[in-house]
């Protein structure tokens, strides 16, 4: 018989409701479940579009679908989940310093939504022209 027997209190599987901190963070974990499907899909959409017409209408056809158009709503909402948390923990991660000062969190966080609205214009100026 072992004299370091551990007594552990049962976790419950739902451990990460108690708090918003855990509840933020096992969303975003599981929001990248959703960046998998949207690359997934937008693999599939880049391939029917190289297939031809009849692929693309077919493609787009099977994306308008109550249940695709629902999964892709929800998809799109963890997507934002996962840019503005990663967004917003790059500062702790990455330490640039000009100067020899820290560059402040503020100003790289917000460098990441100008360099995210100059490349969705950009693509959104590509598909529209």
């Amino acid at each position: 018989m072992s004299d370091n027997l551990t007594l552990r209190r049962p976790i419950s599987t739902w451990w990460w409701l108690r708090k918003r901190t855990y509840f933020v963070f096992v969303m975003r974990e599981l929001s990248s479940l959703f960046v998998a499907w949207y690359v997934l899909f937008f693999v599939l959409f880049a391939q029917a579009i190289i297939r031809g017409e009849s692929a693309y209408e077919e493609f787009l056809d099977r994306a308008a679908s109550p249940v695709l158009v629902v999964i892709n709503v929800v998809a799109f909402a963890f997507i934002l989940l996962h840019t503005v948390t990663w967004f917003s923990v790059t500062p702790q991660a990455l330490a640039p310093r000009v100067g020899g000062r820290p560059v402040p969190a503020w100003l790289i966080i917000a460098g990441q939504y100008a360099g995210l609205a100059i490349v969705s214009a950009f693509v959104w100026w590509l598909v529209n022209r």
